[in-house]
């Protein structure tokens, strides 16, 4: 009876061991599963007019690069892409510089959650992959129908509307479904941090892979000089 008794004991003890044995096997599949989907980049737009690796949308070829980093509910970014715009894109045209544009979602607190930020940037994206050519336009046409900051931005509709009249239709579904959602929050993470500054603010620049604060950005009509 004895011996019988601690036979039981045994197996109970084996099999309390593979069943700790089994949770603990299906608590560590799902730790690495939310870390990956944690850190999985999503799905990267294609397109020539697009770095995969960086996500930026590529302006130019020019052998010196200019990098910025814009979220399209941010004020700071208008004004710099009202400042500076047609220098830079004097740059481009001239050949001097490849400009990277990394659209990004910083500021989605300050759009009532509707995650405006990352929906346009969402958008930036769409646009770039359906027609390269037309994406510094659409940035343009959206920093001229910038929303306040605290309001719900730009519905996906208006988002649309943006990018008909620069000429890009059928990017719907693209736009709707916010297809490169995950693609921005990863690149997003990305983003350098300037000099002097400790987390990640908009709009940055970097002047041939190297970020700089933005107090070093000369004052109007002298953009060029950054790049030697």
């Amino acid at each position: 009876m004895a011996q019988a008794a601690a036979n039981r004991t045994n197996w109970f003890a084996i099999w309390v061991s593979v069943a700790v044995v089994a949770v603990v096997a299906v608590v560590i599949a799902l730790v690495v599963w939310m870390n990956n989907s944690a850190t999985s980049p999503g799905t990267p737009p294609s397109g020539s007019g697009i770095d995969q690796s960086t996500g930026a949308v590529v302006v130019g070829s020019g052998e010196q690069t200019l990098d910025t980093y814009v979220d399209f509910m941010c004020p700071i970014c208008n004004q710099f892409e009202k400042t500076y715009g047609p220098e830079i894109l004097d740059l481009v045209n001239k050949g001097t510089i490849t400009l990277n544009i990394h659209p990004i979602a910083i500021l989605d607190r300050y759009s009532q959650g509707s995650q405006f930020s990352t929906r346009s940037a969402n958008a930036m994206y769409c646009v770039a992959e359906k027609s390269p050519d037309a994406a510094v336009p659409f940035m343009q046409a959206m920093f001229a129908k910038q929303p306040q900051e605290n309001s719900p931005g730009l519905t996906d509709a208006e988002i649309l509307d943006v990018a008909k009249s620069v000429g890009v239709t059928g990017i719907d579904s693209c736009v709707n479904d916010q297809t490169y959602k995950q693609f921005v929050a990863s690149m997003t993470d990305k983003t350098p941090v300037q000099p002097g500054q400790t987390g990640i603010a908009t709009p940055t620049i970097a002047i041939n892979g190297e970020t700089i604060a933005n107090s070093k950005i000369p004052a109007a009509g002298s953009f060029a000089s950054l790049f030697k």
